[in-house]
């Protein structure tokens, strides 16, 4: 009988932990799967935009886990991964409900999801700053609370000001923010209050539309368009301001202080801010057989897990071949790492540094259908290695395609959303030499068609990651 852990339970783990026990029960031998999670609820990240402008209430996001498991015979720990022991097998377990328990395994797949990285930034955050964020269900709560409180001040004629984007130079989940600053433009004008409040996107993309994923570029004829001349024409549109290509130093309760990458200092007077954290991994340490710290070996130095990439190379050499497909640690052959977990070759946009030495350059985005896929993959892998065969499921980030629905106003008659398409996430140079993407299988459409994709994939996901009936025909 072979023993998996799965640490998390987000897109990555909870998916890898269905996909996981639906391979094993295929096989004769009985199988252990135990998800270990801080948070015993799947969250559908997507939706809480939604939340934070008050278009949808949080419980709607969220489901509870121990239910999905005991039908499936999942063992659910409710903890906190803190320690590795990889020549022993065995983790160490912070428990919620107080005291610590060691696990023996197998095989390991690490998918914790993010630290929300407030701390880098002076004054940032819901709970020692003045900002608010929408990466988490009570965060997103309490972004709809202060979003009233501001709008209130308009509804009795002062003017005020919206500050929507990143909190940091290496932040990513631009794509989050940019749908926020989206539904609160909409949600304004049907309220008749968008002519009493300036809206500002802030970020550290080096170009507009860039994403965190070096933009995109869409063929029509024999035309090539860009994102980021869609997305500066929305702007337009919406009358929404810009500030890109920078790094927010610190945050207090009336001004955003920022630099630019020509090294310009400014201050940015708010009524109300979203700003996206940095991320980086959740505090695991790992210790060899004689106890010695061997964290450095096992992560980037932002903590997340090494895998089958190719580590090292400048971002002007690093290509498609470059990026991890098994998603396996190349130390330990029965760990292994998937979603926002696993550390990335290096960006996909294209690193800035001021002429002060301030690094500004988004972080690649590993989250939602990417983060599925990865989780998939290792899953499968896992599988393949109880059944005695090598690893054989791929799912590089170079070499599958990216699918995003942003949204920009809710609603069934008169909802709006922009649907992305781009294949591959990751340019590949060495397959597609001119643009790095097969720009037949990229494009870029806004309109209401997005706003009832956006709708049905919130209720398809909700249905298939909770294992009803039929789930697995849900891609």
């Amino acid at each position: 009988m072979a023993k998996v852990i799965i640490a998390g339970s987000g897109f990555a783990g909870h998916y890898a932990a269905l996909i996981l026990q639906n391979a094993l029960k295929k096989l004769k031998e009985d199988h252990e799967i135990t998800v270990v999670t801080r948070v015993d609820k799947f969250t559908y990240i997507p939706s809480l935009v939604w939340v934070g402008v008050g278009e949808m209430d949080v419980e709607r996001v969220q489901f509870p886990l121990k239910p999905v498991y005991d039908r499936l015979g999942i063992k659910l720990v409710h903890g906190i991964l803190e320690e590795v022991y990889p020549d022993n097998n065995r983790i160490g377990v912070e428990l919620i409900s107080g005291g610590r328990e060691e696990l023996s395994y197998d095989f390991l797949l690490i998918a914790t999801g993010p630290y929300l990285n407030f701390e880098a930034t002076e004054g940032l955050g819901p709970e020692k700053g003045y900002t608010t964020s929408i990466c988490s269900p009570p965060h997103a709560v309490d972004s709809y609370r202060r979003y009233v409180q501001t709008i209130e001040k308009a509804l009795k004629g002062e003017k005020v000001k919206i500050v929507v984007g990143t909190g940091h130079g290496t932040a990513t989940c631009q794509g989050a923010a940019f749908e926020y600053i989206c539904n609160i433009h909409n949600d304004l004008v049907d309220k008749g209050l968008r002519d009493r409040v300036e809206l500002l996107w802030l970020s550290n993309e080096p170009k507009l539309g860039d994403f965190g994923i070096d933009g995109l570029e869409i063929k029509r004829g024999n035309k090539i368009f860009t994102s980021e001349m869609m997305i500066d024409a929305l702007f337009y549109q919406y009358g929404i301001d810009y500030e890109i290509r920078s790094h927010v130093h610190k945050v207090d309760e009336n001004k955003i202080y920022i630099e630019n990458l020509d090294g310009e200092f400014k201050e940015i007077e708010y009524d109300f801010a979203m700003l996206i954290p940095p991320f980086k991994a959740q505090p695991i340490k790992f210790y060899d057989r004689d106890g010695n710290d061997i964290t450095d070996k096992m992560c980037n130095p932002a903590g997340f897990i090494k895998v089958d990439a190719n580590y090292g190379k400048p971002y002007e050499e690093l290509d498609g071949p470059d990026w991890p497909r098994y998603y396996q640690n190349p130390y330990y052959e029965n760990i292994f790492a998937a979603g926002i977990a696993f550390a990335p070759p290096g960006p996909l946009s294209k690193p800035g540094k001021s002429p002060n030495g301030t690094v500004i350059a988004p972080a690649p985005p590993r989250t939602g259908y990417t983060a599925e896929l990865s989780g998939k993959a290792a899953a499968l892998n896992i599988a393949e290695m109880i059944k005695g065969n090598k690893p054989s499921h791929t799912a590089s980030m170079a070499e599958t395609p990216g699918l995003c629905i942003a949204s920009m106003k809710n609603g069934i008659r008169s909802g709006e959303a922009t649907t992305i398409a781009i294949y591959p996430v990751a340019r590949n140079y060495k397959k597609y030499p001119e643009y790095g993407r097969d720009l037949d299988m990229c494009t870029a459409e806004i309109g209401l068609a997005g706003a009832w994709f956006k709708f049905f994939l919130h209720y398809a996901f909700m249905y298939k990651l909770q294992a009803n009936p039929g789930w697995k025909l849900i891609p």
